[in-house]
Order: C-alpha cells, then sequence, then structure tokens
C-alpha cells in the first residue's frame, strides 16, 4: 500500500490517501478523510471502472474502459459542514471526474447522487470522437444507512445512462465515523445479503492454453429485433457461444435467449444490435455498408462481468464477417467462429440476419454461406479442367512426336 498525505483541503482538513493494487481490471482506491481536529469523518475503499461507448466522426461506434486511477486526485473532497453533507471527488486521467455526495439524516446517512464526467477532446482515449468536449452522467442513489454503520457490497454494482457503465465492487464506506473510530458494524447491499460471490460465469480449467476446453451443448437459437419507430430494421436469429480465455482458463457461455434483452439502432450505414443479460452488460453487433451494395458485420463490443468481480471488456471495429448484398439477409446453418480476439470468440449457429433493407418485417431472399464455399470451388475446378486439358496435350504431343520417330526409323 502506497499513502499519500495531501495538503489541507479548505473546509475539509487532511486527505489521507491510499492506492492499493486491485483487481485485473481497476485500482482500489482507499480514502481516508481527516476534519480540522485531524480525525477521521470519512472512510471509503472501494474498486470501479467504466465503459463509454461513442460514435466517431466515421459514424462507426467504439467502447473504451476506464479503469487507471493510478494518478487520481482528490481535490474538492471534504467531510461536509451544516449546510452541506461529505463529499468525495476524484480525478483521474485526462479529464475524468468522479463525484459522490452523501447527506445525513436523523437515524441515517445516505449516498445520494454520483455523478462522472468524461471529455472527449481527449484524442488518446478517444481517438477520432464525432463529438468533441465535457459530457457529464447523473445518477440518483438515494441508498439510506444506519448512521453508525459502514456500507459494504463485494458484489458488482452497476449504473447504466446512455452509453455509459458505470461498475463498483468490494465497496466499503461510512460516510459520518464516529469518534474518529470507522464502524466494525456492516450494512450489506441487497446483493451481499443472497451471495457474498458473484459467479456469473463458470470456468473450465485447462491443462495448457492450447488446449480446447469441452465443448458444451448447442445453445438455444434466439430471434431478436430492432425497431426504428414502429418498423422493424434489423432482423437477427441465432444461436450463441461465447468462448472467453484469460490465464489459461477458458470459460464457455451459452446465451440463452428467454433471459436476454435486445435493444439497438438504425441509420442508412450503419446498424447496431445489443444483447444484454444478467451476467453480460452488452454484446454489440455493428453492421456496416460497404460500397453502396452490401453490407458486412464491421464490429462487436462486449462487456462481461467474470467470476472474480472484475468486468471483461473488449471491442473490435476491423472485422468483416457475413457478408452480402443489400436488400438481401445473410444465412449459415453450420457452426461459425468470429474471432474477436485471441482471448474471445463467438460461435454461432443456424444464423439468419438481416440489419438492413427489411420489409414489412420480414427477411428477404437469403445468401447462403455455402456460396462462400462454392466462391473456392469454382477455381479449384477451373484449374483442375485446366490441368487435365494440359495433360492431354503433352500426351497427344509425346505420342505423335513418337509415331513420327518411329517413322523415320522404318524408312
Amino acid at each position: 500500500m502506497v499513502c499519500f498525505r495531501l495538503s489541507p483541503v479548505p473546509g475539509s482538513g487532511l486527505v489521507l490517501l491510499c492506492l492499493v493494487l486491485g483487481a485485473v481490471s481497476s485500482y482500489a482506491l482507499e480514502l481516508n478523510l481527516m476534519n480540522a481536529e485531524n480525525a477521521t469523518c470519512l472512510y471509503a475503499k472501494w474498486q470501479m471502472n467504466f465503459t463509454i461507448r461513442y460514435e466517431t466522426a466515421s459514424k462507426n461506434y467504439k467502447t473504451v474502459t476506464i479503469s487507471d486511477f493510478v494518478n487520481a486526485t482528490y481535490n474538492g473532497s471534504f467531510c461536509g459542514d451544516g449546510q452541506n453533507g461529505p463529499r468525495i471527488e476524484v480525478q483521474f486521467g485526462s479529464g475524468f471526474s468522479w463525484t459522490v455526495n452523501f447527506t445525513k439524516q436523523v437515524s441515517t446517512y445516505s449516498i445520494e447522487n454520483i455523478s462522472f464526467s468524461y471529455d472527449t477532446r481527449d484524442s488518446t482515449t478517444f481517438p477520432d470522437a464525432k463529438a468533441k468536449g465535457v459530457f457529464p452522467v447523473h445518477e440518483s442513489v438515494a441508498l439510506k444507512i444506519p448512521l453508525d454503520d459502514i456500507f459494504r457490497c463485494s458484489s458488482i454494482l452497476t449504473l447504466e445512462k446512455s452509453d455509459v457503465g458505470q461498475h463498483y465492487w468490494d465497496v466499503h464506506v461510512q460516510a459520518f465515523v464516529q469518534n474518529d473510530t470507522v464502524s466494525t458494524k456492516e450494512f450489506l447491499c441487497d446483493k451481499d445479503k443472497t451471495s457474498t460471490t458473484v459467479v456469473p460465469i463458470v470456468p473450465t480449467t485447462l491443462p495448457s492454453p492450447t488446449t480446447t476446453p469441452t465443448p458444451k451443448e448447442k445453445p438455444e437459437v434466439g430471434s431478436y429485433s430492432v425497431k426504428n419507430g414502429s418498423n422493424t430494421c434489423l432482423l437477427a436469429r441465432m444461436g450463441l457461444q461465447l468462448n472467453l480465455t484469460q490465464d489459461k482458463v477458458t470459460s464457455i457461455i451459452n446465451i440463452i435467449p428467454n433471459t436476454t434483452n435486445s435493444t439497438g439502432s438504425c441509420h442508412p450505414q450503419t446498424a447496431l444490435l445489443r444483447l444484454n443479460s444478467h451476467n453480460i452488460k452488452y454484446l454489440d453487433f455493428v453492421f456496416a455498408v460497404k460500397n453502396e451494395n452490401r453490407f458486412y458485420l464491421k464490429e462487436v463490443n462486449v462487456s462481461m462481468y467474470l467470476v472474480n468481480g472484475s468486468v471483461f471488456s473488449f471491442a473490435n471495429n476491423n472485422l468483416s464477417y457475413w457478408d452480402a448484398p443489400l436488400g438481401s439477409s445473410y444465412m449459415c446453418n453450420k457452426e461459425q467462429t468470429v474471432s474477436v480476439s485471441e482471448a474471445f470468440q463467438i460461435n454461432t449457429f443456424d444464423l439468419w440476419v438481416q440489419p438492413f433493407s427489411v420489409i414489412q418485417g420480414n427477411y428477404s431472399t437469403a445468401q447462403d454461406c455455402s456460396a462462400d464455399d462454392d466462391n473456392f470451388l469454382v477455381p479449384i475446378a477451373v484449374g483442375a479442367a485446366l490441368a487435365g486439358v494440359l495433360i492431354l496435350v503433352l500426351l497427344a504431343y509425346f505420342i505423335g512426336l513418337k509415331r513420327h520417330h518411329t517413322g523415320y526409323e522404318q524408312f
């Protein structure tokens, strides 16, 4: 643990800040806030990260994960006074800020609201962002806690608004510390009352990173759609199986359609299908138009909860799958693999998708993936035929040459 004692903040006394290396996807933050009498008035320790989806100038979408708080500052944090409650303020990265406000009642205190803001003018974090500026996100929480208790939540708490996801876990906070002593009496969040461990994904341990895990049964096929107003603009039917490998451990997850929600959006050049469930924050399929006459799967974004409480997030906007002419659909009944990264792949079964030009909510004529195989067979067949003709020509030449030579000998 590395501790920093910062200079006094007006109205708050001294701030003792400790940064501890935490889960794979984030740093644990620990804040011991002291008043003018050098007594602890607020204590907090927690882990968090943020996922932000933004539009680029080329009308594509990218997702970034913010989880580096090693250089965080706490300017503006204070113990509260007669008019304002305690507040934690954190600044990190290039233009990121995070604030949580507390209020006090007679026998309870509340985590009142949480604010988060990000600056897309940071071209390193948000390359080629279409909209430039500071974007704030405000979330009302209003969680009441007994005044003498410390709030604890080991499970993942998620706040989602617009294109921003906030994830918190291993949270310990007491906003009104009494007599300079942090309470040992815990008030648990609802998720911790039913389960102390988040187990959304059951991994299969492999003997080596190159060993293929035993496949699960074929996933159930689900039907998904996206509407633009009252009209259906995107159709998809498929069975989905996710493969995630981390630290030599592979997890295989079958998407269950009955517990999976679908949303999305449709635009002239791009279309989005977003799936989410209890353990999948989002799974995005982004389609694009190319050459004004074909569509294809261009991008996949994923954010999912892991057994260790961390969040796995990844985005790849340079894919090229499911190619078909505009005005048609794409179909593939055999198993296909969409390789998003070395660590994350998606197996599809009985796939049928149409992200553009949907008429009256029905699929158009499908281009089958077997046509892709036929495209490979055509040059092979042509090459084989040419090789056969060449062999026949050579045979005829040698036979003629032999007969001609034999004629000379008889003469």
